[in-house]
Formats: structure tokens, sequence, C-alpha cells
């Protein structure tokens, strides 16, 4: 999660140089893309990218990361530009909120379902995809899984009744009062397996955005993210 006083600290870090592995498709009124596992299988991870877009190479490799847990798909709508004016970011987000996506859910799920033949569904969502992968936790029962990566979770008092298990993956820039009342709340008021894990010293986006050959210990916490990530998966896909 983010910091809620700083909503948006999205400087687009380190962008890999990175092809892909899947194809670009069209689904309804979305743009996406889809890769498949070398092996059949009927489970499905949707991907959420970041503000800067689903054609964001940093996010493609996630996504052909994730493969071998089954079909990926991860959707976005008009991409932000690092070259943009950012006293006009949220101008620019007001129409593209991470809480009003459900066409967008409903049209993911149903492409997954009839044309991927899944059967068990995650979802996995960065920064504002971290916010949007929140949201479809407390709204879908029939997700398996959800990941939210430094997705900003304002406490409010609808917001903690999860459907789906969910790991929420913070940064130490998120105060201790901020941490402690989202996992009160979480205790009270959540009926499935959850955890919020703080990787401390990390900046936003440094699970995707940040490059493992600089740091050592950004090594470290980058692989230990992206594993559990995966193990989250595994437990419950």
């Amino acid at each position: 999660m983010a910091n809620e006083a700083n909503p948006c600290p999205c400087d687009i870090g380190d962008r890999l140089d990175y092809g892909s592995l899947g194809q670009e498709v069209q689904i309804e009124h979305i743009n996406g893309y889809v890769v498949k596992p070398t092996t059949t299988s009927e489970k499905a991870i949707i991907v959420i990218q970041d503000i800067y877009g689903w054609k964001l190479p940093n996010t493609r490799y996630m996504a052909d990361m994730l493969a071998s847990n089954g079909y990926i798909l991860f959707f976005g709508k008009e991409p932000w530009s690092a070259s943009h004016d950012w006293s006009k970011f949220q101008e620019w987000l007001e129409d593209k909120k991470a809480t009003n996506i459900k066409k967008e859910v409903d049209a993911t799920i149903k492409f997954l379902k009839d044309k991927c033949g899944a059967k068990q569904i995650g979802v996995v969502g960065f920064c504002w995809g971290g916010i949007a992968t929140h949201y479809i936790a407390l709204q879908y029962p029939e997700i398996k899984a959800g990941v939210s990566v430094y997705g900003i979770i304002r406490l409010m008092d609808d917001k903690y009744d999860l459907k789906s298990p969910t790991l929420e993956t913070s940064l130490s820039a998120l105060s201790i009062v901020q941490v402690n009342s989202l996992q009160a709340r979480l205790k009270e008021e959540c009926k499935v397996d959850y955890q919020v894990k703080i990787f401390p010293g990390q900046s936003h986006g440094f699970v995707h955005r940040k490059r493992q050959d600089i740091n050592s210990e950004d090594k470290h916490h980058i692989q230990e993210a992206r594993r559990d990530m995966l193990n989250w998966f595994n437990k419950y896909m």
C-alpha cells in the first residue's frame, strides 16, 4: 500500500528492456494481454496494471512470470505518461477510479471462463491495480485469491469484509498507526484469510519497477515479495 497522505508516489522507476511471451487481445470494450502456460490449466490470474498501463514491459514480465499458474490477462484504460504534467494527475484520474471497474472485471472473468476454460481465478494488482484488487476481493466471492501490491486502502467503514483471501503487500513508508488500524479492522470484520506484510526500506513500485542487479538488499526484498505472491496463489488455487 502507498502512503495515503501521498496517494500517488508513482515514479516509473526502472523500465525493463523486456519483450513478452503472450499476445494482445480485444475483449469487448477493452484491450488486454493474455499469456498461456506451457501445460493445460484451469487456473487463471488477472493482472491489473499500475497507472503506466498494460503495455509497460515490467508488468508484462510479471504476467509472464505468473504464467506457470495459469492463463493471465490484465486490462487497462488510457495509461499515464511519466512525461505528463503531474499537477493534472488528479484530473486525469477522475474517470479512471480503481473502484469503478466492474464492467472490465466482468468482461475479463467471462473471457477467462468462456475462451480459456478457467475454473479458478485469482487477481493481483500493482499500485492503482492494488486498489482495484482489494475492491475485487470485497465484491467477488468467486475470486479464489487476491494480492494487492502497494495499493492505497483508505480506512473507511465498508472496506474490510473481504470475500477472497487477500495478501496486502505494504511499505515501511506506511505509518505504524495506519498498519495497526488496518489489521485491527480486518481482524474484526474479515472472515477469510488475509495478511498485511511490510517491506522495510523499499520504495513504491519495488516489486515490479525496480531492477534487482543494483542493490543486494533490494534484490532480497523483490524476490521475497514475488515468492510471497506465488505462494499465496499456490495456497488458494
